[in-house]
């Protein structure tokens, strides 16, 4: 019985540790940042509702999430039809981007990829699907090699250009030696550096949050079963106890 106790205070400890994830560094690439998550804060996730359907949403779909879902983040049905209805006129409809797949491949090389899980689909060794696209969201940079004129660290020679580019303004990559060493600001953004950061972390909050729209009630229904199997160990334990006292 004492074994069986201790294991599930291992247990509750692992689940923990898990949910403490620190940023690491990609294998061999540009140290991934921890992006500040939390997917039951839902004035950042509604901001980043907003930021996907007013950035991402032109090119990128997400094919298995519906407008409507978003009233699981507090929002209305009307606000979502006053405010983020852009690529339809139903609110039960699918989130499909506005662009021609043909004339995006013509474009870019290839069809935009579908966001709907890519926090998930983007997890390695590296860190987090989320650490990454925080990080990928932040260092964009102009390079007039590119025929998009952008190049990003953490994904060198990628085919996107940067979406968000009017918000963070227009940033050059300085480097010595082959080495990262940081940034010259070309041109001002609509946003402050730190409102960026924000902007992009709301973002990817959201982004996070849409891989897996249940995960808060997973996460509170397994919490209280866990605290069940904990107090019914504990009865059990204390009912072995009782029932056992006068065996010798």
């Amino acid at each position: 019985m004492k074994k069986l106790f201790l294991t599930l205070l291992t247990a509750l400890g692992v689940a923990a540790g898990a949910g403490l994830g620190t940023a690491q560094a990609s294998d061999g690439g540009f140290p991934m940042d921890k992006a500040p998550i939390n997917v039951r804060d839902q004035a950042s996730l509604q901001n980043g509702a907003k930021l996907f359907v007013n950035y991402c949403l032109s090119c990128h779909s997400a094919a298995f999430m519906r407008f409507n879902r978003l009233q699981d983040i507090g929002l209305s049905e009307q606000e979502i039809k006053s405010n983020l209805l852009f690529t339809t006129d139903k609110v039960g409809e699918t989130m499909i981007s506005a662009i021609n797949p043909k004339e995006a491949k013509v474009w870019f090389g290839a069809n935009p990829p579908d966001l709907t899980v890519i926090a998930r689909s983007s997890a390695g060794n590296g860190g987090s699907g989320a650490n990454y696209l925080y990080t990928f969201l932040r260092t964009f940079y102009v390079d007039d090699t590119r025929g998009t004129g952008w190049n990003n660290l953490a994904f060198p020679s990628v085919g996107m250009p940067h979406a968000l580019w009017e918000l963070q303004g227009q940033r050059r990559a300085i480097f010595e030696e082959g080495a990262f060493k940081g940034w010259e600001q070309i041109t001002p953004g609509t946003l402050s550096p730190e409102k960026y950061d924000e902007a992009v972390g709301d973002l990817v909050n959201y982004l996070q949050w849409m891989g897996e729209p249940a995960q808060v009630s997973r996460t509170n229904i397994g919490l209280g079963v866990l605290i069940f199997l904990g107090i019914f160990i504990l009865i059990a334990w204390k009912l072995n106890a009782a029932f056992w006292k006068d065996v010798k």
